[in-house]
């Protein structure tokens, strides 16, 4: 009977060493809802749909490319937000200044892939605890809680500063 419990023990928590090891990448945000988010932008068309004359000459879908229903997603998003089009790649004239003020003290090519390495292993060294990743909690805040800008004191801070400020929502008594 005893030999019986022992098997048993042993077997849970192999199961348990098993199940917090899954998974490559690890997920420290974990939301409770069905699909990959909100359905209505999966179902609500930007333009009015229409039915083509012959279906079987449907273009193929391509993987952020256009389509009938919005074949410019870029360009209405740029002028539903107040931008304006561009006419070729690189940087705009008239942000070359801001971008060599941003690039005084030197830049990397290299920094998007650099900074993506460095997050997976800041979010493996801390995945959360053994039965945080069993049973699926959100660590996600709790991992970044030191990299977080305390908005109030910000806030306070700039005001002392003489700065006009936007109005912001009062702190909550936990904060």
């Amino acid at each position: 009977m005893l030999a019986g419990k022992g098997v048993l023990a042993l077997a849970t928590a192999t199961m348990l060493t098993l199940a917090a090891c899954s998974g490559d990448t690890p997920q420290l945000m974990h939301l409770h809802a069905s699909g990959d988010g909100p359905d209505e932008f999966a179902i609500l068309p930007t333009k009015p749909l229409q039915m083509p004359t012959d279906l079987k000459a449907l273009p193929e879908p391509t993987l952020g490319g256009t389509n009938l229903t919005d074949p410019t997603p870029e360009a209405d998003i740029a002028l539903a937000l107040g931008g304006r089009l561009r006419d070729g790649t690189g940087i705009p004239a008239g942000d070359s200044a801001l971008v060599n003020h941003a690039a005084r003290y030197g830049r990397s090519a290299s920094i998007r892939p650099e900074l993506a390495a460095d997050d997976l292993q800041y979010r493996r060294d801390n995945d959360g605890r053994l039965l945080e990743r069993l049973f699926s909690v959100n660590v996600y805040f709790k991992a970044y809680a030191k990299q977080s800008l305390d908005q109030h004191a910000e806030l306070e801070r700039w005001r002392n500063r003489g700065v006009r400020t936007v109005s912001a929502p009062p702190a909550k008594a936990d904060e």
